[in-house]
């Protein structure tokens, strides 16, 4: 049987290390309604003091649903050790890489452990722990609040706006304003990747629209503009079709196949069989996407 507590003698000092989603938030709050809270809040018990590492989404949900009493799981009674240990099951945990990346953080700052300590105490590589810590010092105060409150996809961050900053050398205070401007709006991903390049390497015009607030007019501007017949032949549309469905389904994979919830033996039977064919093209899909990418860059 496991522990339980009040809901008000929980400490929040590591919320903020977590990302919110509010379209799983909701899912949850349905879930929590019509099944209560099944897995245990994970927290470290120290002093009298439960501090939440795992569960942020249940204990807000069960602030909503007014539940007094929650069940926790003590992951240990030293607060770098519960982080040591949430990094190493991680994949279990749903930690993604950012938020790998805020703990690495932590570790750092506040518990003054260095690269080689870290990487001991969790078996992995010092590059592995210096490609989190670099994530963290790229990302501006301004970009690391809007991501981590849910009002900008770590998505889009990552796989957009990154390259703008290596690539294009994109400072910090534009990508800092294009945060600003766009966050929050409940933009799909395919938006985000359409402003970011109308906003960077558009002209002044389109980037003075944004700053007027005007994103749906700027946006749809961008959308004509990709429906145009231009010179495009009939298969190349096709093709063109096919990429943004392709990109599409696979920021949705990404995302579903870090939810912690995938548990019966059914669905893994039946998902080792499909990813095993995926990973048999995976070479070859990345070859010829590669290949395209070179060409298209040269045109």
């Amino acid at each position: 049987m496991l522990p339980e507590a009040e809901i008000s003698s929980f400490d929040l000092r590591f919320e903020g290390c977590r990302l919110r989603n509010k379209t799983a938030e909701r899912e949850l709050i349905v879930s929590i309604m019509e099944n209560g809270i099944r897995e245990p809040l994970q927290v470290v018990e120290k002093g009298g003091m439960r501090i939440i590492l795992n569960g942020f989404k249940r204990y807000r949900c069960a602030v909503r649903l007014g539940i007094g009493i929650v069940p926790y799981s003590i992951l240990s009674g030293d607060e770098a050790d519960g982080i040591v240990k949430m990094l190493r099951i991680s994949n279990n945990s749903g930690l993604n890489i950012l938020e790998q990346a805020r703990f690495v953080d932590e570790l750092k700052i506040v518990y003054h452990m260095d690269t080689a300590d870290i990487a001991a105490v969790l078996e992995k590589s010092k590059a592995w722990v210096s490609v989190r810590s670099g994530i963290m010092q790229e990302m501006s105060r301004t970009v690391q609040e809007h991501i981590f409150g849910g009002r900008f996809p770590v998505y889009a961050y990552m796989y957009i706006l990154r390259p703008f900053i290596r690539i294009n050398k994109i400072g910090v205070e534009e990508i800092d304003e294009f945060v600003r401007l766009v966050g929050g709006r409940n933009l799909s991903i395919r938006d985000i990747e359409l402003l970011a390049r109308g906003y960077f390497q558009g002209g002044d015009a389109f980037r003075c629209e944004i700053k007027a607030g005007n994103i749906a007019l700027g946006l749809n501007a961008l959308k004509k503009e990709l429906r145009k017949p231009g010179g495009c032949t009939q298969p190349e549309g096709s093709l063109l079709k096919d990429l943004e469905i392709t990109q599409r389904y696979m920021q949705r994979v990404i995302c579903k196949c870090k939810d912690p919830r995938h548990k019966t033996s059914d669905f893994f039977v039946q998902a080792n069989l499909l990813t095993s064919g995926i990973l048999r093209q995976i070479q070859i899909f990345n070859e010829s996407v590669q290949s395209l990418y070179d060409q298209s860059g040269k045109a």
